[in-house]
């Protein structure tokens, strides 16, 4: 495991420890419809859609769709239930469409969550699971860090994430 090392001090002038956090990854919105909220998200706001994949094992069909002309500008990850018995189905039900998590890239991620669990954080998962473009995702329980999931999001290969299909 990485040891997280002290990379800021907050406005007290007192140290924080990392865990390896680099950046958000993607906001992810949960949606009834990809298609139509696709065609939205295009129409309203100028977002191009650049990935769309079937995730079986989350219960889900995603798209990502990118801010700016280059997608490290930022992602909207558009999540829509493949069945009524899907996490995100059970998340509509409850709260209706809108913002269902933030995720964050880490560089390590059995590293975080291990630092995780020794903040006495929980996980969703015990281990690793298959996200997005090959990625490798966790999440953090919701009641432990104020009410949002969090996600986190160790990138896959780049040529796994170069190969992996725009929208048709």
């Amino acid at each position: 495991m990485t040891e997280p090392t002290a990379f800021a001090t907050d406005v007290t002038g007192a140290e924080i420890a990392g865990i390896g956090l680099l950046r958000i990854d993607h906001i992810g919105v949960a949606v009834a419809d990809l298609d139509q909220a696709i065609e939205l998200y295009q129409r309203v706001f100028g977002m191009r859609c650049v990935h769309v994949e079937e995730n079986a094992e989350q219960g889900v069909r995603e798209a990502m769709m990118s801010l700016g002309p280059d997608v490290a500008d930022g992602r909207v990850q558009l999540i829509a239930p493949l069945s009524p018995s899907s996490a995100i189905a059970r998340f509509l039900d409850r709260s209706g469409p809108g913002l269902q998590q933030v995720a964050y890239t880490v560089t390590d991620l059995d590293a975080t969550s291990a630092e995780l669990r020794s903040r006495g954080i929980r996980l969703l998962y015990q281990t690793a699971q298959p996200g997005t473009s090959g990625s490798r995702v966790n999440f953090v329980h919701p009641r432990d860090v104020g009410g949002i999931l969090v996600e986190l999001v160790e990138p896959g290969s780049p040529t796994v994430a170069a190969t992996s299909s725009p929208r048709p």
